[in-house]
């Protein structure tokens, strides 16, 4: 009666050692998600009365960037800081200079490519970007000794960018607006 006692208290122990071990979905897409995507986002911008079509996209969500580039307009690109947050699956990003939001669902991600829908406004419109950098992929030193700059350091430290956006002086002119289109 004992072993069986004992038994039934390990197994218990073993199950309930399981119920405390959460995995939680919406940070595994939030770190998939991290680095760099490229693709067609199927973007375009009303400047001055006129549309143009952006070429591709390119979205940090490490440093928290979408950049569209544009071949056929009066610049070469549009770039915005984003604010991002996965909830309940949907991933929701919030264009910080344009004040603008959008939802992307019904979405495929990978370490490698990332397909779905994005939602802005009333209308639905399909993307597509590959994984072309990631934090993971050499971005990130560890402490210790640095062969190639003869130096030590003491901790996990992220290389520093230039990001002339947020030191960028706001003007009064017309500033191109992002709108979705469908293929």
């Amino acid at each position: 009666m004992k072993k069986i006692s004992t038994l039934m208290t390990m197994i218990a122990i073993a199950v309930l050692s399981f119920s405390f071990v959460s995995c939680d979905e919406d940070a595994e897409i939030g770190y998939t998600l991290e680095g760099t995507w490229k693709g067609n986002m199927y973007v375009s911008s009303n400047y001055s009365g006129r549309t143009y079509d952006a070429t591709y996209s390119e979205i940090d969500f490490t440093s928290g960037v979408w950049v569209d580039y544009y071949s056929n307009a009066p610049y070469d690109y549009i770039a915005n800081h984003i604010t991002w947050t996965v909830n309940n699956g949907t991933i929701y990003v919030h264009f910080v200079e344009e004040g603008t939001d959008i939802r992307i669902f019904d979405y495929s991600l990978s370490d490698y490519s990332f397909s779905g829908s994005i939602y802005s406004g009333n209308q639905t419109v399909d993307f597509q970007l590959a994984h072309t950098s990631s934090p993971n992929w050499n971005r990130y030193y560890y402490y210790g000794y640095d062969e190639w700059y003869d130096t030590w350091d003491s901790g996990y430290y992220a290389k520093g960018y230039n990001d002339a956006m947020s030191r960028s002086v706001k003007r009064d002119v017309e500033l191109p607006k992002r709108i979705f289109r469908t293929k």
